[in-house]
């Protein structure tokens, strides 16, 4: 289906906002293709676009709407095997088990195939069947010494597939393959195979802002003495300033009674009086 031009480059730009944030926003992404779907949803790639962002935050029943619309429209089968995933993230692993057995498994490439046998482990795991999940995972892509693009979540997979039905030494083997296959990053496990060596971790940043607090604690049980030392300083200010009114109080009293001697003996001599220029 062809857009008008304006339209075109409206849904262009979102789309490729949906492909730039979907790992790193999900939210974000989901939000953008929502609104090209509102601007073209008779167009394949937005409905596809669509539930790769549903799937993302964990919407997987508008996720397989969307990509059973994109299937519809374009009759490619490459959407079948994260079509099963929604049916398990849905809880309906059996669905998704049914259509591992189903005619489109065929008709996928080797890629595609791998997936589907990644969502029919998955789906045996949520059944309780791990050691079904175990023979599901076996297979000549698993055995193959060639590193392709999905060879590290395969070997991942049956690593964890091994440890959950107690074949630890096998498991800390594959997680080992896993990581020698792992080029992009795309699985931990190199995390898995420090746990299973007993291995822990440390965080740099935890220690740091442990320090950053010992400093702290220190100044905090200083307060207690600085508050004394003021508490005593305070106490001899006080007692200096009492003793000072003491003092000023006594020699007020002193010269008090001094006058009062004076003026008592003014009294007694007129004479007196009369030398010092006291009016008669």
């Amino acid at each position: 289906m062809s857009l008008p031009k304006t339209l075109a480059e409206d849904v262009a730009r979102n789309l490729v906002m949906v492909a730039k944030l979907l790992d790193e926003d999900p939210e974000q992404a989901y939000g953008y293709s929502r609104v090209a779907l509102r601007l073209a949803s008779r167009v394949a790639a937005v409905r596809e676009a669509a539930g790769f962002a549903s799937y993302a935050v964990a919407k997987y029943a508008e996720a397989l709407a969307e990509f059973r619309a994109a299937r519809r429209m374009t009759g490619s089968v490459e959407l079948w095997p994260i079509m099963a995933d929604c049916e398990r993230g849905m809880g309906r692993p059996e669905r998704a088990l049914a259509m591992a057995g189903e005619p489109e498994v065929q008709k996928l490439d080797k890629a595609g195939q791998v997936e589907m046998r990644l969502v029919a482990a998955g789906a045996r795991k949520d059944m309780g069947q791990a050691d079904a999940a175990v023979v599901t995972l076996q297979s000549p892509e698993l055995a193959s010494n060639s590193i392709q693009p999905w060879t590290a979540r395969l070997r991942y997979a049956y690593a964890d597939a091994l440890l959950e039905v107690g074949r630890e030494a096998e498991a800390r083997e594959w997680f080992a393959k896993a990581l020698e296959a792992d080029q992009g990053g795309t699985t931990n496990a190199s995390d898995r195979l420090a746990e299973l060596d007993g291995v822990e971790f440390t965080d740099a940043l935890d220690e740091s802002e442990d320090a950053e607090q010992e400093p702290q604690g220190e100044e905090a049980k200083a307060g207690p003495a600085e508050s004394k030392d003021t508490e005593s300083k305070d106490t001899e200010s006080k007692d200096t300033e009492t003793e000072d009114t003491e003092s000023k109080d006594t020699e007020s009293k002193d010269t008090e009674t001094e006058d009062t001697e004076s003026k008592g003996k003014d009294a007694r001599s007129p004479a007196s009086r009369a030398e010092a220029g006291y009016g008669g």
